[in-house]
């Protein structure tokens, strides 16, 4: 089975990786032949590994992990998907606000930019999917009805 994980290095950072045999690669990192990034920070510890169906969801899930932020990470591993909901919001750039990153809501609805990314998980049940998903997993446009 493909698998999404993420290591703690030595220097505590996270590694995100993705891979179809979870053993094997993690021997590869503990023995120095896996990515150069956690050759310099050796020894590592699984921190967290999230199992998929195929292997392209768990790509895809290797390259939105790799997107978030330490704290961010950590979130999700602890909670899952629920600790980390509503974390994401688009920010203008820095130059437009003095230096300073304010967080924007798009659409009226705070984190709404970001939780369109979650369309890939298998949800067990409709509780489990976040508010604001469609069940085809697309994020619903709220507040952005017609004038008439």
């Amino acid at each position: 089975m493909p698998y999404t994980y993420m290591l703690r290095c030595s220097d505590r950072t996270l590694y995100v990786g993705s891979t179809i045999d979870l053993d094997r690669r993690l021997a590869q990192h503990q023995a120095g032949e896996g990515a150069a990034y956690t050759k310099r920070r050796r020894p590592v510890e699984l921190f967290w590994a999230g199992e998929f169906e195929r292997i392209d969801e768990a790509f895809a899930w290797e390259k939105r992990l790799q997107g978030w932020s330490h704290a961010k990470r950590e979130a999700f591993a602890a909670g899952g998907l629920d600790a980390v909901v509503g974390w994401s919001a688009t920010t203008t750039p820095r130059s437009r606000t003095g230096g300073r990153r304010r967080r924007v809501r798009r659409n009226g609805v705070r984190g709404s930019g970001g939780v369109g990314a979650f369309r890939l998980g298998r949800w067990r049940s409709l509780a489990q999917r976040p508010v604001g998903l469609r069940s085809s997993g697309r994020p619903v446009n709220v507040g952005a009805g017609r004038a008439g």
